[in-house]
């Protein structure tokens, strides 16, 4: 049998650095797997995104407030998915975020100071996961207040992780890793045995590790205010928009969240980073097969109640 060998290929997709790793004794083979995950995310890139005029998503956009649309059994599962989760997390997590105004929140050098709060307040008007209204029976979508928008920013790139492991498997891997941007999922074991090392980001160096852990048909996912943010007034406000608000988060570097499906992780992420650490903690203490990490703006550490990390 030939020996067992790690191969890997990166690539640009839906805005996000992927690399697709695989375990096997040929590369040839690896690489025809690898091709077959990254087909899969490529085809879901074109069902979700924003910047094609005729993507599901941008159809359903179009006619907000006009009427309902026709979409696939995939988007519209993945859209009830989707909503299941804001109910969960009462509404920190809402794919109608989409309906920000970017001008307000742009993130960049020129970005000096903060909106006003009833500004803020005004453009959050049309965020609501309860207008999105859905017909089981016909497969339609309909945003019930004309300008909505759904985005899949906050879940999209987990189900793309997702979905390219499974087809993966589909075809014979028995051991790999998808890694979209820091979100990973991953199954079986390397070659040397061992299970897969996950390192924890350093929130201050992103470059740094700031802990690890060993994992395998798991997925980690982890929403940090390091990649994105700006500085006003000497204090720090994260990229994260709580949809309650429409002001900054502030209080947490990061959060990490453990758990089977890369999905949920994804998704699980940035809602937890809303509801502050001892709510967050809480929720995730109540639910099955997640865990998290924390990390606050002082570097204090807090995970969820079964977590072991090193």
């Amino acid at each position: 049998m030939a020996e067992q060998v790690i191969f890997k290929r990166s690539c640009k997709l839906m805005g996000n650095q992927f690399e697709l790793s695989v375990v096997a004794g040929s590369e040839k083979w690896a690489s025809e797997k690898i091709e077959a995950g990254i087909d899969e995310i490529k085809r879901i890139e074109k069902l979700l995104t924003t910047f094609s005029e005729d993507s599901e998503t941008n159809q359903v956009n179009q006619n907000a407030g006009i009427k309902p649309v026709v979409v696939s059994g995939e988007t519209f599962n993945l859209i009830k998915r989707s909503i299941r989760i804001s109910e969960v997390t009462q509404g920190a997590f809402d794919i109608t975020y989409g309906s920000i105004d970017k001008r307000l929140w742009n993130f960049d050098q020129n970005m000096t100071s903060l909106p006003d709060q009833d500004t803020a307040k005004k453009m959050i008007r049309l965020i609501n996961f309860r207008n999105i209204m859905l017909d089981e029976e016909k497969c339609t979508v309909f945003l019930r207040e004309e300008g909505m928008r759904i985005g899949f920013g906050g879940i999209g790139k987990g189900y793309a992780a997702e979905r390219a492991k499974q087809v993966m498997k589909d075809q014979g891997v028995n051991s790999g890793v998808v890694n979209a941007s820091g979100d990973i999922s991953a199954w079986g074991i390397q070659p040397n045995g061992k299970k897969w090392t996950v390192g924890i980001a350093n929130p201050d160096f992103s470059d740094d590790i700031f802990s690890h852990m060993t994992i395998t048909d798991m997925a980690v996912a982890t929403s940090g205010n390091y990649e994105k943010f700006i500085v006003v007034n000497g204090r720090k406000y994260s990229h994260t928009i709580n949809p309650r608000t429409g002001l900054p988060v502030r209080g947490i570097k990061s959060v990490t969240i453990i758990t089977t499906n890369a999905e949920v992780a994804d998704a699980m992420a940035t809602p937890v980073m809303i509801m502050g650490i001892h709510a967050g903690l809480d929720l995730i203490n109540q639910m099955k097969d997640i865990e998290a990490v924390i990390i606050d703006d002082d570097n204090n550490l807090y995970t969820s109640q079964n977590i072991n990390i090193k």
